[in-house]
């Protein structure tokens, strides 16, 4: 085991417990947290605590969403140990912060949890939820000071090896720890919600800086100090060498993978491991994760799916993942015998996420080849993306920087329909392991324009068509319908896990030798 140490900064983080996550990237931190554990890397993911989580929700008798918040649950609280305390300076004054930890082998996550003065508290009190911009700057400048205590305090500047900055709220660290060589910066977004900016007044009166522009991008304060920059999927770099080419020399890709021990079913992953899965031993297995599925869905709707296809669409709900073509689908193809499992939320302030949530009750509560889970957490997707029959993966093309619900479920043997983004053109094979629809753009499109509306429009009616050419092998070609996704379990199993994806990202650590 190495005593060089390697630093992830997130603004989330999903562990196996707790409510500390609202997406892709706080998942996608906990897979790496849980390898690094296996792989005996010396590991340390910083991120904030927050008291009650991201958003859950109810709905009236109208279908109207109505958020409430996430209070973390006793096992999660149990499980954090008090590791360090002290005090950082936000808003001009002398903030008190706890380092909770939670260790798994040789990592270990850390989540600071402000505890006075009172307006600082309110800091942690909900993931990107926030009242106001400088309510939301302040967040990360806490993020950032209780990460520099930390590091000084626990590890020591000589034993940092890399300090990874996940994401453009992270990007604030170098402002104040300055570690030259030290940083890299790993971009999940494309879209220009992942490149947030604040006035420049707000870093004058925090860290004394005048920067030029009236408004200052964190993403490139990330770039600038970064020595290295990764996208996350091959077509993500292509896309961001365009958006920031200045910054394009230090650019490199790791594909984001998924951590099979999380993700693949465990009888899949002992018979795949086992070189045990004929075609008839894969299909017997699909029937009982199936069956799991069904289970679970019968908590939320009474149904009997009986031989209809199950598609599934479940993920955050933002517009550029399009759910409106799962809602348009679930509506004009309800006299075929499939039913559709729709699952996600929106963050509360996104209003036309919000009216997709009500659109998605609205089609669970009156057709019967919907169901939809709003409250779409890590248990249900494990059950979701390993029990469907199809997985739907429809994002704008060239606004999804990778996206993991397609490995999710391919190594269970679920098959995708997918638009041509993200990672997805480098696992599917059109008609072998999958099913690809669309065009492959790269340039960033105004998602809001006449010309997006277009190819909506016309990658809409190529995800019908395809849909109902797989339904009928579904249908009347079992045996080559079960043969994609065995192919896409055996080819997904290896080129997505989370090991791979470790090793390209720390190969010296990990003593891999070029």
């Amino acid at each position: 085991m190495t005593s060089r140490t390697a630093i992830s900064v997130t603004p989330d983080l999903a562990l196996d417990k707790g409510n500390t996550y609202a997406g892709g990237l706080g998942i996608l931190e906990g897979d790496k947290f849980y390898a690094a554990a296996r792989m005996g890397l010396d590991y340390r993911v910083l991120t904030l605590f927050y008291r009650n989580g991201y958003v859950d929700y109810d709905f009236d008798a109208d279908g109207n969403p109505v958020p409430r918040p996430q209070p973390q649950p006793k096992e999660f609280t149990d499980m954090l140990r008090v590791g360090d305390e002290f005090k950082v300076r936000v808003g001009g004054e002398e903030v008190s912060v706890q380092a909770l930890e939670a260790t798994e082998g040789t990592a270990r996550a850390v989540f600071f949890n402000p505890t006075s003065p009172e307006w600082a508290a309110r800091l942690g009190d909900r993931l990107y939820v926030e009242d106001g911009p400088e309510e939301g700057f302040r967040k990360y400048v806490l993020l950032a000071r209780a990460s520099e205590a930390y590091i000084r305090r626990n590890i020591g500047l000589n034993g940092v090896e890399f300090i990874d900055l996940q994401e453009a709220y992270t990007a604030l660290l170098p402002l104040s720890l300055r570690l030259p060589g030290k940083y890299r910066m790993v971009v999940h977004t494309a879209g220009p919600w992942g490149h947030p900016s604040f006035p420049r007044e707000y870093f004058a009166s925090e860290y004394g800086y005048a920067f030029a522009d009236e408004k200052v991008t964190l993403t490139e304060i990330g770039l600038s100090v970064a020595r290295h920059a990764f996208a996350v999927s091959a077509k993500h770099m292509d896309v961001l060498t365009r958006v920031f080419p200045h910054h394009s020399w230090k650019l490199s890709y790791v594909t984001n993978g998924v951590n099979l021990e999380r993700w693949m079913r465990g009888e899949v992953k002992s018979k795949y491991e086992n070189h045990d899965l004929d075609m008839d031993g894969f299909v017997a297995l699909r029937r009982r994760l199936r069956e799991s599925l069904v289970k679970l869905l019968r908590r939320y709707k009474d149904v009997d799916p009986g031989r209809r296809m199950i598609v599934v669409w479940a993920r955050r709900l933002v517009p550029y993942k399009r759910p409106e073509f799962a809602a348009r689908l679930a509506s004009e193809l309800r006299d075929l015998p499939m039913l559709f499992v729709l699952g996600g939320k929106a963050h509360p302030k996104d209003g036309m996420g919000v009216e997709m949530m009500r659109i998605f009750m609205r089609l669970h509560r009156e057709q019967e080849n919907v169901v939809y889970i709003p409250n779409y957490g890590l248990d249900e997707a494990r059950v979701i993306l390993g029990g469907g029959d199809l997985l739907l993966f429809t994002p704008f093309s060239g606004w999804e920087a990778c996206g993991t619900s397609y490995m999710k479920a391919g190594v269970n043997g679920v098959p995708s329909i997918s638009s041509r983004d993200g990672g997805a053109l480098e696992l599917i094979v059109d008609g072998v392991n999958g099913w690809l629809f669309g065009n492959d753009l790269r340039d960033m499109m105004n998602y809001g324009g006449e010309e997006a509306r277009e190819v909506n429009e016309a990658e809409y009616a190529q995800l019908r068509d395809t849909l109902i050419k797989v339904h009928r092998m579904y249908s009347e070609d079992p045996e080559s319908f079960n043969r994609v996704g065995l192919n896409a379990l055996r080819g997904f199993a290896a080129r997505t896990s989370m090991e791979r994806v470790m090793r390209e990202y720390y190969p010296e650590l990990l003593g891999i030798v070029a």
